[in-house]
């Protein structure tokens, strides 16, 4: 065959060199393939060859081949897992596998080969057991997941300063020098760096950025909570002037083939500290029964598919929530303006108008495009004052819009009926408010404030969506749904054996049932709501639950015993919402009447799974600046004594939680000299060999303040001596 012919015949099988038909050549190949092996299979000519180098190096970073001395073998046949790194304490670590088939890899810590945690690597199987899960060691690197780290100055060594990262899961050192002369860090301030070469064991070089400030200031702790997680802090400037070029307020042109509801005194409902409104409510008597409104902002009708705004809130995934700032979804100029349900102005919303009987079931609704013009910007604690304790100023103040939140009220207590007596999980597990001074500075931390005025709003709020994800699946339009699968069946099976183990001697046998419905678990929350047992059933069923997400299949929602659910309600801080109106839209008008693509199930899918990754990492990040923030409160606490909670145990200790404070921490059993101690996993309790001293979860205990370590985030306690009296009283030392 002539040369012209040959390259011929190679372009109209391949087209583009694109790594498929490289990928086919490898799984048809029985040993991996150096590269002129791979040009005379594919019979190219040398201007081909650079395309093929070109696909190699696409498939080598995306994990998919691994290079063996000059040869290239597929990763699948090479007992290759390509995944995200996750390190624990400790320094051991699992890679979370990409194919969600494989089951998570265990790696110990000499096996990291430099890797950190959130790095996405190859890891090879060097051993797999039936019971067990494989264990591996880290052969390469694919992505840093850090391109930008946050450290503390150790100290300076001459020009250049010995950092250590802030994330206790990055067990090394950084020599890292300032990018600025100008940048002047100190000891015990908080730098970002960008980390360059290992130059030996645990030792790294880099190039110091920022200087973000002192450790001990709460807002540089919550920067670098965000850097570590990968938080947005600046819109990208095509989106802001996107969002500069969108009106102030809505005009009459906006108004068409909307249903006027600016005659109804719709409510907003918040916390006294929110600036974003993006649900309002009203609430009117219709017969023995009521008729709900619920309006939501109409986002989707200034942001649209594909322009920057969209882009970068789908990206954000969500708003990221912290003690003294918000990171927000949308620029301010819509998510606390033109968005925002702002009072006495005239506002798109999708409504939803829902029928419901006297006996809290709801009928009857129907989902439309609105405009409204919300009569009052109310609180929860205005309307506890008000309307639950019957204050009479505040009474007074609510003038005519009074009548209307007493009637909501009735709604929502038979609403709450209905769904706990259909099986909801109600969780009395407390929040944690952190209470700051004028200079910043952390003065309590303590359990939120939860009344049945916040109740109000949550009971619409999920009747709204319940009604939306009907109103998409009874047309079979495509839905974002918000599914919560059922729990973990072997850790409610160990939940039902403790509980018989440890049941009191004057308590009957309660029969296990064949299968466990939410209503069974509803039913044993309230038998030992107010006993010795609540805090134990309450902590392992919590253990047992899966995690929500975001999926095009509608697979019901287990916690809210609901068959069909979905968010639409937050369309100005969750994506999702979002995504869920514009479906709405386009099964209101139909395919052929809108321009906006609709997305596919399969690109749902991709979306869902991108968004409940962004939902884990907001839960993370806020879950880190919590306990950064407890560690610096505590910190001039040293050496007082608290009363606590057993709160979780391991075969080296137990966690406690204190009561006067909302903080966590834990008790050694290195720490206990009166015995030898072993923990009972089984049982859930850790017992002394010698004295028969017991502790359980639930158990509560007095403790001392030992130790706080904000570079590795511990809480360390020790438990008081018998007999002492005082919860705050500090030890002699």
């Amino acid at each position: 065959m002539g040369r012209k012919r040959r390259e011929k015949k190679v372009r109209e099988r391949t087209g583009p060199l694109d790594g498929r038909e490289l990928m086919a050549l490898f799984r048809e190949s029985k040993k991996p393939l150096s590269a002129r092996e791979i040009f005379k299979a594919l019979d190219l000519a040398k201007p081909d060859r650079e395309a093929v180098r070109d696909a190699l190096t696409e498939l080598l970073e995306a994990g998919k081949i691994i290079q063996i001395r000059n040869a290239f073998g597929l990763a699948e046949r090479m007992r290759l897992v390509t995944g995200l790194l996750e390190v624990h304490r400790g320094g051991i670590g699992f890679v979370i596998p990409e194919d969600p088939k494989r089951k998570d890899v265990f790696i110990p810590a000499q096996d990291m080969a430099g890797a950190w945690h959130g790095d996405r690597v190859v890891a090879a199987i060097v051993r797999e057991r039936k019971d067990r899960r494989a264990e591996g060691r880290i052969v390469r690197i694919l992505e840093r997941g850090r391109k930008t780290l946050t450290a503390k100055v150790v100290k300076r060594m001459g020009q250049v300063f010995l950092c250590r990262p802030t994330d206790p899961r990055l067990d090394f050192g950084v020599m890292a020098g300032p990018a600025d002369k100008a940048l002047k860090p100190k000891p015990g301030e908080v730098v970002l760096l960008v980390p360059g070469d290992q130059v030996e064991f645990r030792l790294w070089e880099g190039e110091i950025t920022e200087v973000l400030g002192p450790e001990q200031d709460v807002t540089v702790q919550e920067a670098l909570v965000k850097t570590n997680h990968g938080v947005p802090t600046r819109f990208p400037s095509p989106a802001l002037d996107q969002a500069a070029v969108l009106p102030e307020a809505p005009g009459p042109e906006d108004f068409a083939g909307r249903e006027d509801l600016r005659g109804l005194p719709f409510v907003t409902i918040d916390g006294a500290t929110a600036r974003d409104f993006d649900d309002a409510v009203f609430v009117e008597r219709r017969g023995k029964g009521h008729r709900l409104w619920v309006a939501i902002a109409d986002v989707a009708h200034y942001v649209r598919p594909g322009t920057p705004l969209d882009r970068e809130a789908e990206e954000r995934g969500n708003s990221y929530y912290f003690p003294r700032s918000v990171e927000p979804m949308f620029p301010e100029r819509l998510s606390n303006g033109l968005c925002s349900l702002n009072p006495d102005v005239p506002r798109l919303a999708m409504a939803v108008r829902l029928e419901v009987s006297a006996q809290g079931q709801p009928g009857e609704f129907a989902v439309f495009p609105a405009v409204i013009r919300s009569q009052a910007r109310l609180t929860y604690g205005q309307v506890k004052r008000a309307v639950l304790d019957g204050d009479a100023g505040e009474r007074a103040a609510l003038g005519g819009l009074l009548p209307m939140l007493e009637e909501a009220e009735t709604l929502a207590r038979r609403m709450n009926a209905r769904r706990l007596a259909r099986g909801t999980l109600d969780f009395d597990l407390p929040e944690p408010e952190i209470l700051f001074n004028l200079s910043g500075e952390t003065v309590d931390i303590r359990p939120k404030v939860r009344h049945f005025g916040h109740q109000i709003i949550e009971e619409f709020m999920i009747a709204a969506n319940e009604a939306v994800a009907e109103f998409l699946s009874e047309r079979e339009s495509p839905c974002l749904y918000r599914v919560h699968p059922e729990p973990d069946a072997e850790k409610l099976e160990n939940l039902f054996k403790l509980l018989e183990r440890t049941r009191p001697p004057d308590q009957p046998k309660r029969p296990r049932p064949k299968e466990i419905t939410p209503e069974d678990l509803q039913k044993l929350l309230e038998e030992v709501r107010d006993t010795d047992r609540e805090f134990l059933v309450n902590r392992l069923l919590l253990r047992s639950m899966m995690q929500a997400r975001y999926s095009p299949v509608n697979e019901g929602h287990f916690g809210l015993a609901s068959t069909c659910y979905c968010h639409f309600t937050s369309p100005i801080r969750r994506y999702a919402d979002l995504v869920v109106h514009r479906l709405v839209r386009v099964a209101l008008a139909g395919p052929k009447q809108v321009r906006e693509p609709v997305p596919g199930h399969k690109a749902l899918l991709g979306l869902g799974t991108h968004l409940s990754r962004r939902e884990r990492t907001a839960m993370e990040a806020e879950r880190e600046i919590l306990k950064r923030v407890t560690v610096l409160f505590l910190k001039d606490k040293v050496g007082q004594t608290f009363e606590g909670v057993i709160s979780s145990m391991m075969d080296f200790g137990f966690w406690v939680e204190l009561k006067e404070v909302l903080a966590e921490g834990m008790v050694r059993l290195s720490s206990l000299s009166d015995d030898y101690y072993g923990y009972l996993p089984d049982q859930e309790m850790i017992l002394g060999s010698r004295t028969g001293r017991v502790f359980r979860l639930g158990q509560v205990v007095r403790v001392v303040l030992e130790d706080v370590n904000l570079d590795r985030l511990e809480v360390n306690l020790r438990l008081a001596p018998e007999g002492r009296k005082g919860s705050t009283r500090r030890e002699g030392k």
